[in-house]
């Protein structure tokens, strides 16, 4: 009777699944709503400074707000979409110019060639395999579909005779280094960039330098952890690979057409670059831009014009879970703004903040966006919901856009590390087959690490005023 009771038990605790990121931002949504009616409705004055809309502080007055009907819930879902149109299709877009650089063999076959040419020097290997993957990462080039390149870091684990926990390390791990610095991620810095009326990529070379740190300290811990399993594989802590002839695949070609298609992209890339801060091109050129990439980079590779279609559509079908998450996140800003009750939020927000000085403010923002991405782990939904908060509380509490946004950037980024919420970490960790608390056990400590360098940079922000540069 006792076995049937545990067993009944057993079965009610594994019928709780974490709720999808959709479930949570509609409960979100729900939320807000039901706000419209306890928070009171008010408004900042706002001044134009050089075509940019800012708030003037100590403006804040009640208002007369809207009052939502009960289809105004539902119309807020379908505003959200359209308002976030020109997002949504660069996400769609994007994913789409890289599944054709990736079908093209063109991404295995580089990181195949690092792999050879490092072979027989551990740390080199591992270095060379980490920023590549930082690299694309703060690019925005394979954030989610990250999950998919973690059987190559298996691969180079076996080959050293290593653990899962590096094969997730130098994949996953590097990979969001660069996603938490984002120095060229249209889906986080671009986006917040954008809605705190930023020059697109402005604030590059600060971005770079905090980029290299961190990148350089995850090496290091990456290497001194291997370093030890390499000269005593007992010091594994989920146990090591064994040598198998999986390392062959490492033997993938990395031939001229590979060659071009990568210098093709790096050159357009670069041109963006340009283009996004000498001719103020917007998001909308951006995923223009993403188009020509693609269509370049397929008739390099000489696909069929039939199969150059059906891969940029298969690219930007795996990304429609990520695209319409942000606009699901905008029907949240939505509710509130025509309930005109979000000034009264950053009001409130600004508040507490107002008597701290400056770069207390900005670690502020940095701990609320921490937060925030335990329940919205989407980078560009996070945005969505965050920015139209801290762009007015920024200006209120003199603290500048760039660093909200880097606040936002390093709340969104560097918890993704850690928190059992974010789905890509759980996948890659299923990939690499490491258990959860292990991950956690042995990356905690350069989560820390990360954390202090956050926190410097941030203050350092204050100090120089950063601003668009």
């Amino acid at each position: 009777m006792e076995d049937k009771q545990d067993i009944s038990r057993q079965k009610r605790k594994s019928r709780w699944v974490m709720p999808d990121t959709y479930v949570i931002l509609f409960l979100v949504l729900l939320v807000a709503y039901i706000a419209t009616y306890i928070i009171p409705s008010g408004s900042f004055e706002r001044e134009n400074v050089d075509g940019v809309e800012k708030v003037i502080p100590d403006t804040y007055q009640s208002t007369d707000g809207n009052s939502l009907g009960f289809l105004d819930f539902f119309n807020a879902i379908q505003t959200g979409m359209v308002e976030s149109a020109d997002i949504i299709f660069l996400i769609l877009f994007t994913g789409g110019m890289f599944e054709i650089i990736e079908r093209s063999g063109a991404l295995k076959g580089v990181i195949n060639q690092a792999v050879r040419l490092t072979r027989g020097n551990e740390f080199w290997l591992i270095a060379s395999v980490s920023t590549i993957f930082a690299l694309i990462g703060a690019v925005g080039a394979v954030a989610n579909a990250v999950i998919a390149f973690v059987m190559v870091g298996v691969i180079i684990a076996r080959a050293l005779k290593l653990d899962p926990i590096v094969a997730a390390a130098i994949t996953f791990g590097s990979n969001f280094v660069g996603f938490s610095v984002g120095f060229l991620n249209p889906y986080t810095v671009g986006i917040a960039q954008d809605i705190a009326g930023l020059p697109i990529f402005s604030g590059l070379l600060f971005r770079i330098i905090i980029f290299i740190l961190m990148l350089s300290l995850t090496i290091a811990y990456i290497w001194r952890y291997a370093k030890k399993i390499i000269e005593n594989p007992e010091l594994s802590i989920v146990g090591t690979y064994e040598a198998t002839n999986e390392t062959d695949s490492l033997n993938a070609p990395f031939t001229k057409r590979h060659q071009l298609i990568l210098i093709f992209v790096a050159l357009c890339l670069s041109f963006f670059v340009y283009g996004s801060i000498q001719l103020e091109w917007t998001i909308n050129h951006m995923s223009a831009f993403f188009v020509f990439i693609a269509l370049g980079s397929g008739i390099i590779a000489g696909m069929h014009f039939n199969t150059l279609a059906e891969t940029f559509l298969h690219g930007a079908k795996n990304l429609i879970y990520g695209a319409l998450v942000v606009g699901l996140a905008r029907s949240v800003i939505v509710i509130l703004e025509e309930a005109m009750i979000i000034d009264t939020i950053v009001y409130a927000l600004s508040v507490p903040l107002e008597n701290l000085i400056p770069v207390f403010s900005a670690i502020g923002m940095f701990i609320s966006n921490s937060l925030l991405n335990f329940l919205v782990n989407s980078g560009s939904g996070q945005a969505m919901i965050a920015m139209p908060l801290l762009t007015p509380l920024a200006d209120m509490i003199g603290v500048t856009r760039q660093v909200a946004v880097q606040s936002y950037q390093f709340g969104d980024g560097l918890t993704n590390l850690i928190f059992p919420t974010s789905g890509i970490l759980m996948a890659s960790l299923a990939v690499a087959k490491v258990p959860y608390t292990k991950w956690l056990k042995w990356v905690f400590p350069l989560f820390l690490v990360w954390l202090v360098i956050a926190i410097i940079a941030l203050i350092i922000g204050v100090l120089i005023q950063w601003g668009p540069m």
